[in-house]
């Protein structure tokens, strides 16, 4: 059995999407996905499944969330084995930084070079970018609101699915996965 946690994009996000987590646990149960657990309010799910196979995962995932709510969410999945290798591999030491303003953002797949250059280009001073195969650590000093890299996080402008996280968020998400699983 695996453990699971799921990225939603897009939920509960300055009034838009609006996702309630008690719903989306049980919307969760009803697709069979195993003692899952919502975290914060912006659609963190950690679940447990016999399912092996990302893509097919993913579909039941999106299919029920647009069935159940009507709405279309895109989600982005990793196992705690892989959110562990996310944690140890990034390039940015945390305790050297606000925690609040360290993110990293979830790839759906790897992003073209066209993309990579868009972000290098949006990146000022006072923010750090690092590229990895699936997902992109970044560093907002100032304000990640007013940021114009954080703007082009976007599917539209990458290519790929993509959903950002706090560090906090991160490794909360990690622990509930190696509490469940």
């Amino acid at each position: 059995m695996t453990t699971w946690i799921c990225f939603l994009r897009g939920v509960n996000v300055g009034g838009n999407k609006l996702l309630k987590m008690a719903e989306l646990k049980v919307l969760f149960d009803s697709l069979k996905l195993r003692d899952a657990k919502t975290y914060l309010q912006s659609g963190n799910v950690v679940f447990r499944s016999d399912e092996t196979d990302r893509a097919v995962l993913t579909r039941r995932i999106e299919d029920g969330i647009r069935k159940k709510s009507g709405m279309e969410v895109k989600i982005i999945l990793r196992t705690t084995e892989e959110l562990r290798k996310v944690i140890a591999a990034n390039p940015l030491p945390p305790e050297d930084r606000n925690p609040s303003g360290l993110v990293v953002a979830f790839l759906g797949g790897p992003i073209a070079d066209t993309a990579k250059a868009l972000l290098t280009s949006l990146k000022i001073s006072s923010e750090e970018l690092h590229f990895a195969k699936q997902e992109l650590y970044l560093y907002f000093m100032e304000s990640m609101a007013r940021s114009k890299l954080a703007a082009a996080l976007t599917g539209k402008k990458l290519g790929v699915n993509v959903t950002a996280r706090n560090w906090n968020t991160v490794n909360a998400l990690l622990k509930m996965g190696e509490e469940t699983g």
